[in-house]
């Protein structure tokens, strides 16, 4: 089943319960899909890759903005974001813990020679392309760095 079918099952799911937060999330996930799909002039959909970085897109910005929020001392804004981010990261596959990253990002540092610093690049290339969709970039930016340095 394609995101968007996902997505208008869980909005006829979720106007029936009356759920609000969870309506927005999913009306923000089938607003981009359509954007996507009129931009790149797809007709037959969008890949099962393409959608999960639609998706992560998606629980980033959710995610940045309630981080920016609550430097502010916003909490009341917070939150909001950060149940929406919660209702979006459904859609994206399992997410792997940082141990298992971390092994994946030795075994690339192993693989590509990399001694320091200056062969960061060349390992997240790598890394980000193997994990698409299992781990976020912060997070495996912020190994790669910790292994390099």
């Amino acid at each position: 089943m394609s995101l968007q079918q996902q997505v208008m099952e869980q909005m006829k799911q979720a106007m029936k319960a009356k759920d609000t937060v969870a309506l927005e999330s999913l009306r923000a996930i089938k607003s981009a899909v359509l954007l996507a799909l009129t931009q790149s002039g797809a007709g037959e959909g969008l890949s099962e890759e393409e959608e999960v970085k639609l998706v992560q897109k998606l629980v980033k910005q959710r995610k940045d903005s309630a981080a920016i929020y609550k430097e502010q001392g916003r909490d009341d804004l917070a939150a909001p974001e950060l149940a929406q981010a919660a209702v979006i990261e459904q859609f994206l596959p399992e997410q792997l813990s940082e141990e298992e990253i971390e092994k994946v990002v030795v075994q690339t540092i192993d693989a590509v020679g990399a001694s320091g610093m200056k062969d960061m690049g060349k390992v997240m290339g790598i890394v980000s392309k193997e994990l698409a969709g299992q781990a976020d970039g912060k997070t495996i930016s912020a190994i790669v760095r910790s292994k390099l340095a």
